[in-house]
């Protein structure tokens, strides 16, 4: 397989990505998998989750970053954007609102959009994906567990691991000591402790080009580890594989991984995890308030299929539920073993 750089020059970055997306792995598509399971075109059930992309600056540049955030990326969501998304969760039900980035934090109206949000709904969860080192990165932001608290945000944080080396490989030096300061930031205020409603969970993903183990195991690891080493609690350990889409997608190519590693996602497809995966209850809206099936797709550029609800501003409830929800091969990633979603393990 060729590099990136060398499928075809003229081509975008994302425009080569979807050129290598759209080949067979040994004959097989994931449209065809779905094809035997009378699941395509896959359509949504629901739509639970607004899942918002608030920019892709970033304080870190991880190797495996989906969204190749940093702190270079001057995408962000505007305060005109963010309103028409309060249009929405206050015309429609929307269960969950998930903040993502980027560090979404970084966006300067970050705290003003949570606080609209609060106003309008008390019972809709909010999630934050926070990468915890955003915490001590400034002292602008030591105060974010408490705003947390007070706003009963739900933390979403990436761990790779619970050692320094491994953490430090995968997101830089110095990570992880940031990571735990801030995890007891966290701790000091309530999350992740039993019976205070605070809820923080943790998210594992592998380094290399391979699956990740089982989800209850490795949260067990991880409990023991952090709680023995660090006196650190938190509530659940999501695991999710790596997609084969920017970053990832170049270290499996230059690395000379990319069939093996594709290989293994169709060989372990799950049927039960395609039937689950997160785009049948989630829309993902972009920085710019274009709209995806899911923030997979969103980095590839891949707006929904509903011609004329394809922004944010334009919602239509009825169009966005009648869809078909777009898939390539990185799908495969969602339906392996266990299944992955934001969320974690599906099945």
């Amino acid at each position: 397989m060729k590099s990136l750089k060398a499928l075809n020059h003229p081509l975008s970055r994302v425009e080569q990505e979807i050129a290598v997306l759209d080949q067979p792995v040994e004959g097989k598509t994931f449209e065809g998998f779905l094809q035997e399971q009378a699941l395509f075109p896959l359509k949504p059930t629901t739509i639970d989750i607004l899942q918002i992309n608030m920019g892709k600056m970033c304080n870190q540049v991880c190797k495996h970053c989906h969204v190749d955030a940093g702190p270079d990326r001057k995408e962000i969501m505007t305060r005109e954007t963010m309103q028409h998304c309060l249009e929405v969760i206050r015309k429609h039900t929307i269960k969950t609102i998930d903040l993502t980035g980027g560090a979404p934090e970084m966006n300067p109206d970050f705290r003003w959009f949570i606080e609209e949000i609060r106003a309008i709904t008390q019972t809709a969860a909010i999630i934050v994906r926070c990468n915890l080192t955003i915490i001590v990165a400034n002292p602008k932001y030591y105060d974010l567990p408490e705003f947390f608290k007070k706003h009963r945000i739900e933390v979403v944080s990436s761990l790779p691991y619970f050692s320094a080396v491994k953490t430090d490989a995968q997101r830089g030096e110095g990570v992880f000591g940031k990571s735990i300061r801030a995890l007891e930031m966290l701790n000091a205020v309530g999350y992740g402790v039993a019976d205070s409603g605070l809820t923080l969970n943790l998210v594992y993903n592998p380094s290399g080009a391979f699956l990740p183990g089982s989800q209850q195991e490795l949260e067990q690891q991880f409990k023991k580890k952090l709680a023995d080493g660090y006196g650190i609690v938190f509530n659940a350990l999501f695991t999710i594989t790596n997609l084969p889409i920017s970053r990832y997608l170049a270290y499996l190519m230059s690395s000379g991984n990319y069939e093996n590693y594709m290989e293994k996602l169709v060989s372990a497809y799950n049927p039960v995890a395609a039937m689950n995966v997160m785009c049948r209850s989630t829309i993902s809206v972009g920085w710019d308030g274009f709209l995806y099936d899911c923030d997979f797709n969103q980095m590839l550029e891949l707006k929904v299929t509903a011609p004329d609800s394809q922004h944010i501003k334009d919602w239509n409830s009825e169009q966005l539920h009648q869809r078909e929800i777009i898939v390539k091969q990185h799908c495969f990633g969602c339906t392996a073993g266990s299944g992955s979603s934001c969320g974690g393990a599906t099945t």
